[in-house]
Parts: C-alpha cells; sequence; structure tokens
C-alpha cells in the first residue's frame, strides 16, 4: 500500500508567498474578530433594539 499524506493546499505554492499570504490571512482574521467584538459590545450597551427602537420612537 502507499502511504497516505494529509492534504495541505499550501504544499504546492513558494514556501515565501505563502507565509506571506498567511500572515496576511492572520492579521485580516485578527481585525476581522476585533471589530465584531467591538460590535457585539456596542449592541449589548445599547438595548435589545438598538437602531429598531429608536425608529419606533419617530412614528409616536
Amino acid at each position: 500500500m502507499t502511504e497516505r499524506t494529509p492534504r495541505n493546499p499550501d504544499s504546492h505554492a513558494p514556501k515565501n508567498g505563502s507565509d506571506n499570504r498567511q500572515d496576511r490571512l492572520k492579521a485580516a482574521l485578527k481585525a476581522n474578530m476585533a471589530r465584531r467584538k467591538a460590535q457585539m459590545r456596542a449592541r449589548a450597551g445599547t438595548g435589545q433594539g438598538g437602531a429598531a427602537d429608536e425608529a419606533g420612537k419617530d412614528k409616536e
């Protein structure tokens, strides 16, 4: 039988370019997660409706 090797999409890419891409992806993911956390904190602080509550106040 032949040995199976795990599939790695980066195994065919040049080492230097792959490292740069991985670093960029890691930084983008970190920034995205920080932005999402900030959004969640802001929404949690405004109450349950957020902007929808204020839109309803104009109609009264």
